[in-house]
């Protein structure tokens, strides 16, 4: 009211009273603050929400969607516009361009050369150095490339003109620029007088040390050079008999096998590792042994317990050995691709076979003892004839070629009228004796490679060593199929191909280990009867071998080079 009474006055008084009087200096309103609304706090936390949100968890006033935006500008919001610049890489905002590969490869490359580069969304535009960019320019790495003009010839002249100007050239035309450099060469010699002459000047040869002998020596061929060392005390007895000559009884049938407990004898190969034994045919008085060494040695295993005679032929590790049906010749295979026929008694190499791939094992036909079959690493199996000169052509009498990887194992079965082969396929073929189509094919999912075999005495079963730490049995008659009952487990062949063989009465199954025993099982039971520390630590079993004219004595070899005889 005191405000009011001083500016206005009562009508009462008089007209004359004096005006009021202005404000000298008026005051000016400052506002720090923007316009904040000072509603509920909570409906003020409702109506916040995120950019990124697109929905409302409420119902909004018309009046609060009016509202201009409140709080400090974005400085991240384009002037012209509502979109954000958001960083879409770890510097800042990279804007998208559509630029094929070979344009973006050549631009970098020029931007890694010159420091420039054109840049992709404005044409005629450089980044980098733009001096460079100017020198150059513009010009990208690709179109700096120098071009490749073909080099131009002389022409090839009239072939009327035999001598002068516009002769005949043809084929002998020379390049442009080495006619301007011998025209160039020509120009710069200086005439001779008539007294002158060139002097050629001697090239004084360069003395140099005379060659090592040993750079021109070649490595001798000593595929064609077999030798052979008796190394046992006489070849004949007191009566002039042969060392071939089988003992004087009669062989004998076993009636019940039993496993062998203690070792009886050692033979030492050498120090490399074994990778075949076999036993002298019927008789079982010699023993062959082959090794990665290349070579050949046979043991005396009836009198005096020594080595016998070594062969020598081949030039790298042997793969498989074997003894003819009748025992008077031998056949071996090595890495050298090599197949050698020898003579036991003599030791003198008769023939050679070699068809170019690697041999992995070979086997005599008991039936036919001149031929014999051998599986190769290039997925055939060649029947060969040892009548017939391995030079000619009719000395390959058969190929067996349906396998699809190299071959593993070759078993003769039903009286030798047919034979069955394995290999790294996987897969199991039988076939028919000179007929190359397999008569049983066996591919199963859960089937490994098969890598050693063996026949049961009887003949109606064959034995397989399997990949999986497992020996197979398949029927051996006129039905190939396996037999799922019998599995014998519980040694370890993993890395080693093992063999895997058959006492003489077909009760036992003896097989190597991989962990240096080796191990029987009964052969009704498929239980493991019994297990033999046969190599020493970090040593290896591959080769086992039952003496068929004995009850319990069996040949062990493997990676140590030693063979050992167990009773």
């Amino acid at each position: 009211m005191a405000l009011l009474g001083a500016e206005y006055a009562s009508s009462d008084e008089g007209s004359n009273s004096p005006e009021p009087k202005a404000s000298s200096s008026a005051a000016a309103a400052v506002v720090a603050a923007p316009d904040v609304s000072l509603d509920d706090p909570m409906r003020l936390q409702m109506m916040l929400v995120k950019p990124t949100d697109t929905s409302l968890t409420y119902n909004v006033k018309h009046s609060d969607l009016s509202r201009p935006t409140q709080g400090p500008a974005n400085p991240f919001r384009i002037s012209d516009g509502n979109a954000l610049k958001r960083k879409n890489v770890l510097t800042g905002y990279a804007q998208e361009a559509a630029i094929s590969d070979a344009t973006f490869t050549s631009q970098h490359r020029t931007f890694q050369s010159r420091g420039y580069a054109r840049e992709p969304n404005a044409y005629g535009n450089y980044v980098g150095d733009l001096v460079k960019a100017q020198e150059f320019g513009g010009r990208d790495i690709v179109q700096m490339k120098p071009s490749r003009e073909r080099r131009k010839r002389q022409k090839k002249g009239d072939p009327s003109i035999v001598d002068g100007e516009g002769r005949y050239l043809g084929p002998w035309a020379k390049p442009l620029n080495e006619v301007q450099y011998e025209q160039r060469d020509a120009e710069g010699e200086e005439e001779l007088g008539s007294d002158e002459e060139y002097i050629e000047e001697a090239i004084v040869p360069a003395i140099s040390a005379p060659m090592d002998k040993s750079a021109t020596a070649y490595q001798e061929d000593l595929t064609n050079a077999e030798t052979s060392e008796y190394n046992g005390c006489s070849q004949v007895d007191y009566m002039g008999r042969s060392y071939m000559m089988h003992p004087p009884n009669k062989p004998v049938e076993i009636e019940k096998s039993f496993h062998p407990k203690k070792l009886v004898h050692t033979w030492k190969h050498g120090t490399k590792p074994i990778t075949a034994i076999r036993f002298f045919p019927s008789t079982a008085h010699l023993l062959l042994s082959a090794s990665a060494d290349a070579k050949i040695k046979i043991f005396d295993v009836y009198r005096e317990q020594e080595l016998l005679r070594t062969y020598t032929g081949h030039t790298k590790a042997l793969t498989d050995a074997e003894f003819s049906p009748t025992g008077d010749r031998m056949l071996s295979s090595a890495l050298d691709r090599y197949m050698k026929l020898w003579d036991t008694e003599s030791g003198t190499c008769l023939s050679r076979f070699k068809t170019g791939a690697i041999p992995h094992v070979i086997k005599f036909n008991p039936s036919a003892p001149h031929e014999f079959l051998a599986g190769m690493s290039d997925k055939k199996i060649v029947q060969f004839d040892t009548r017939v000169p391995p030079d000619s052509e009719n000395s390959m009498t058969q190929e067996y070629d349906h396998h699809l990887g190299p071959i593993n194992t070759i078993t003769f079965v039903d009286e030798d009228r047919r034979f069955i082969t394995t290999s790294d396929d996987k897969s199991l073929r039988a076939w028919e004796v000179n007929i190359p189509v397999p008569i049983k094919f066996i591919a199963e999912p859960y089937m490994y490679a098969l890598t050693r075999a063996c026949v049961h005495p009887s003949g109606k079963h064959a034995l397989f060593q399997s990949g999986d730490n497992q020996i197979v049995v398949y029927a051996a008659g006129d039905r190939f199929r396996q037999n799922r009952k019998k599995s014998f487990r519980g040694h370890n062949t993993s890395g080693y191909a093992v063999d895997v063989d058959m006492s003489p009465d077909g009760g036992l199954v003896a097989s190597g280990d991989s962990g240096g025993y080796v191990c029987f099982w009964d052969w009704k039971t498929c239980k493991m009867f019994h297990k033999i520390k046969a190599a020493g630590d970090g040593g290896a079993v591959t080769c086992v071998r039952w003496n068929e004219q004995t009850t319990s004595r069996v040949a062990t070899a493997g990676t140590e080079g030693t063979i050992k005889y167990w009773d």
